[in-house]
Formats: structure tokens, sequence, C-alpha cells
């Protein structure tokens, strides 16, 4: 399933110029979170986040990639990934997954949160937990980002975040496994492909130089997944909730840099015990 392992390294100031797509890719999102309401609909986000991309001087990654009409993926509540922005009214209390790219100057950055539509205070703590776990969990795959280190060493992260939150939270979490990281550079997915659980290969080491967006889905519920007759949108087949985390990582000698978040990942890598190390 993994056979895609060529790991296809970047120079320090490919890096420092995927980190401009990737501020691009964070600011957006941070726009997105702070004007999120109920009555808006998935298609208003969309046309928020192009006006924002188009302003920074970059390009959706997203738009017309594949025949996809949207510069958003907009997954609500069992809706998992891939949801295509349209007339769907969100709700308070909606559990919203929004999934964006963008491009400049040939680079791509990818990113993608989840949240609860009226803030936390309209979410069911189910749904906030599930948020949150699955946020830790792609975290803890970042941290596991190493030089010399086995890339499969992040799925197996991942996963062990999943299973000590589930138990934690007295909950059954299911880990997507039909969708999983990839690499990124001058296309938005490029080998490796990097998977969310625990798998007997080790896969290719860890170089440094590496980027690769990693991105866990979990559901509320069973793992398993199928595509809408819009050939896009994927959804669990009980109907359980999912959410979505995604960041453009870039891996050093030194250490690590979250090309999509506002602060370079600083805070949450300290706070695991990962090395910091941007290159600005």
């Amino acid at each position: 399933m993994f056979g895609r392992n060529r790991l296809d390294v970047k120079t320090p100031d490919q890096i420092r110029r995927m980190r401009r797509a990737g501020l691009v890719v964070g600011e957006t999102l941070a726009l997105l979170r702070e004007q999120v309401r109920a009555g808006m609909t998935t298609a208003d986000l969309d046309r928020i986040a192009e006006e924002h991309i188009r302003g920074a001087g970059a390009t959706p990654s997203f738009l017309g990639y594949h025949g996809f009409t949207g510069t958003l993926c907009v997954s609500v509540n069992d809706e998992v990934v891939h949801g295509i922005p349209g007339s769907r009214e969100l709700r308070d209390g909606d559990l919203v997954s929004i999934d964006c790219g963008a491009i400049v100057d040939g680079w791509h950055g990818d990113a993608a949160i989840s949240l609860v539509v009226g803030g936390r205070g309209a979410g069911s703590p189910a749904d906030l937990a599930l948020i949150d776990a699955t946020e830790a969990s792609m975290w803890a795959g970042i941290a596991a980002l190493k030089v010399g280190s086995p890339l499969y060493a992040v799925g197996a992260a991942v996963e062990d975040a999943v299973t000590k939150a589930a138990a934690d939270d007295g909950a059954t979490y299911g880990i997507v496994e039909d969708y999983v990281g990839h690499g990124i550079g001058t296309e938005m997915h490029q080998d490796p492909q990097v998977p969310n659980y625990r798998v007997r290969d080790k896969g290719p080491t860890v170089r440094s130089g590496l980027t690769v967006a990693i991105e866990p889905m979990v559901t509320l519920g069973s793992a398993d997944t199928a595509v809408l007759e819009d050939d896009w949108t994927v959804v669990t087949t009980d109907a359980s909730r999912a959410a979505h985390w995604e960041n453009s990582v870039a891996v050093t000698d030194e250490g690590l840099w979250v090309l999509t978040e506002l602060d370079g990942g600083k805070a949450r890598l300290e706070a695991l015990g990962a090395a910091y190390a941007p290159l600005d």
C-alpha cells in the first residue's frame, strides 16, 4: 500500500519559499476560524478563503485539482474530507473540518483544522473531545519526525495518541486508513505516503530537507468510509462525526519547522520536547 517511498528533500532556500505558502494557508485558516458562524454556507467560507489567498499573492491549490470546484474542502459532521463548498448552511454545533492549500511561486502549503460552529460552548463534549484528540494525535505524529528515524514512526505515534485519548475520554475513536499524509513541495501530493497508523514496515529513513503533510482523520465510531455520488465527499458509513487536522512540516538536522503554523509550531513542539528549528 505504501510502495511510493521516494524522499524528495528540499534545500534550505526551498523550505523558506514553502514557508511563504504555508503562512498564507495558516493565515487563511485563522481568518476562517474567526469568520465562521451559523447561517453561513460552505460556499461563503470558500469565497472568503479565495479572496484572502489571492489577495496575499498566492493561488488556491485545490481549485481545479482533478476537477475540484472549491478553494477549500469543507466537511461537516459525518463528512470526513473533500467536502465540496456549496449551498449547505452551517448551524451552531456543527463540527466542521476545513482543509486549505495555497501556492506561492510554485511551492505548496497544505493544512486543515476542525472546529465547532458557534465556538466550543456550542459543541457537545463528545465532539470537543474528538477534535482535541485528533489535533493532539497530529502533533504527536509531527514530533515523531526526526532525521535518521523511520518515517512510519509517525503513524505509530498518531495511533498511540488516539488510543490513549480514547481510553482517557471513554470513547470509541476510529483512525481512517483510506487517506494518509503525503510529501509536499512543487506539487501538493508527492512521495512519500505517510500512514496515520502503525504498520509493520518501518518505511524510509527520514532525511534532512524532507517536507511532508501529516494529517490524521479520526471518527467518533467506525473508521469505515464511503464516497458520495459527487465523487469527492468522503463520509463515515455509520454516520459518526469526524475530525481532520493537518500541517505541512519541514525536517532538518536541527529539528522541525511547521510551515503552516503561524508560530512555526514553536509552542506545541516545545511542549512535546521536540526540537523547534525555524530557518528564518
